[in-house]
């Protein structure tokens, strides 16, 4: 079994807000970033694909293919947008990171299938968070 790890890159905005509480509450939880007309980062994201190495061609899985599914997955859907107000997946549910690796994984998941092994989601050296398929689960 081999894995590959391919990075990404990009920038959105958003706010944090949830509607089961009160806006003094998302003030308190949230703070800055529960702005009412949210915030921006830049966002690094990892995908890691895990397989047997193909005798023939020396892969465990096509880094073309791959990169072409997070562009047409992720990024195309995500680069520079309000997650808040600009994506379906973020109209309704509180795009926190822990979401945001969700609905990543979720989005990939369909064409990667069982290579699909980890997807990491962060602000280059400040955080970042880990979904891998010993451990999904579909947000709320």
């Amino acid at each position: 079994m081999a894995a590959l790890t391919k990075s990404f890159s990009f920038s959105a905005a958003h706010r944090l807000h949830s509607p089961h509480l009160s806006d003094e509450q998302n003030r308190e939880i949230f703070g800055k970033c529960n702005n009412l007309h949210g915030h921006g980062h830049n966002y690094e994201l990892e995908v890691t694909v895990t397989g047997s190495i193909d005798p023939q061609t020396g892969m465990v899985f096509d880094l073309v293919e791959l990169m072409q599914v997070v562009q047409e997955e992720v990024l195309e859907r995500f680069d520079h947008k309000h997650l808040n107000r600009e994506t379906e997946e973020f109209h309704n549910l509180n795009p926190t990171g822990e979401n945001i690796v969700h609905v990543i994984w979720n989005l990939l998941q369909p064409r990667l299938g069982a290579h699909l092994s980890r997807v990491g989601y962060g602000k280059p050296r400040r955080i970042s968070l880990n979904i891998m398929e010993r451990t999904r689960k579909s947000p709320a």
